[in-house]
């Protein structure tokens, strides 16, 4: 039997256009996730991250080893990244970077419970050294409609990319709220900045409706 492939399941989510915007309605998934503030090469953010892989490979294995049915395959690193102000546009997302808040996800199948991934927290917490501050919680997130566009680039120039999906926004009489959401697609470590994907989405609602 096949591991449960949620890029495939949910392909709408992971595969949008890098040349034009589109909307899309993000229904409510489970996730395993971490939270923090600081920069992305701050040691938080990379023992938060490592707890995060942890945890997912640890759950994904003892789902696997209790019942094949269960396997699945690790779905991408994603991101909820905000600021100290309500919307961020482009230049305050590109800002003091150790001012930066995130919640980083990883999505799991829906039939995963918080006592699966409470079981496998502690057997991954068993590996980590006792410093690691990281603390990773299940939890059911509902995104709704949202607005989303492909970048294909290095993260350092997400920027551009952003500043047009927010600008097609406006233009279509949506507005943002929420918080900016990256899905990482590719593998930094292995893949040439230039090729990176990332997935940049936000929510958005029709403007005057809140």
């Amino acid at each position: 039997m096949s591991p449960v492939d949620l890029v495939k399941a949910h392909r709408a989510l992971y595969n949008p256009s890098w040349k034009h915007p589109s909307i899309v309605e993000v229904p409510e998934r489970s996730f395993i996730a971490v939270g923090g503030r600081g920069a992305p090469e701050s040691d938080a953010y990379q023992e938060a991250v490592q707890a995060l892989y942890g945890t997912a490979y640890t759950l994904k294995f003892s789902l696997r080893n209790a019942d094949a049915a269960r396997d699945f395959k690790v779905a991408p690193l994603e991101g909820l990244w905000w600021g100290d102000v309500e919307r961020p546009g482009p230049a305050e997302l590109q800002a003091d970077r150790a001012t930066w808040n995130w919640t980083m996800m990883i999505a799991v199948p829906d039939d995963v419970t918080a006592a699966d991934v409470a079981a496998a927290c502690e057997a991954a917490a068993r590996k980590r050294r006792p410093s690691t501050p990281a603390e990773v919680r299940f939890e059911r997130f509902t995104e709704g409609l949202a607005a989303q566009l492909m970048h294909i680039g290095p993260y350092a120039e997400e920027a551009p990319t952003i500043a047009r999906l927010h600008a097609w926004v406006a233009e279509q009489g949506y507005e943002l709220h929420g918080h900016h959401h990256e899905v990482y697609l590719g593998d930094p470590r292995r893949t040439a900045p230039e090729r990176l994907k990332t997935v940049i989405r936000h929510p958005v609602r029709e403007a005057g409706a809140a």
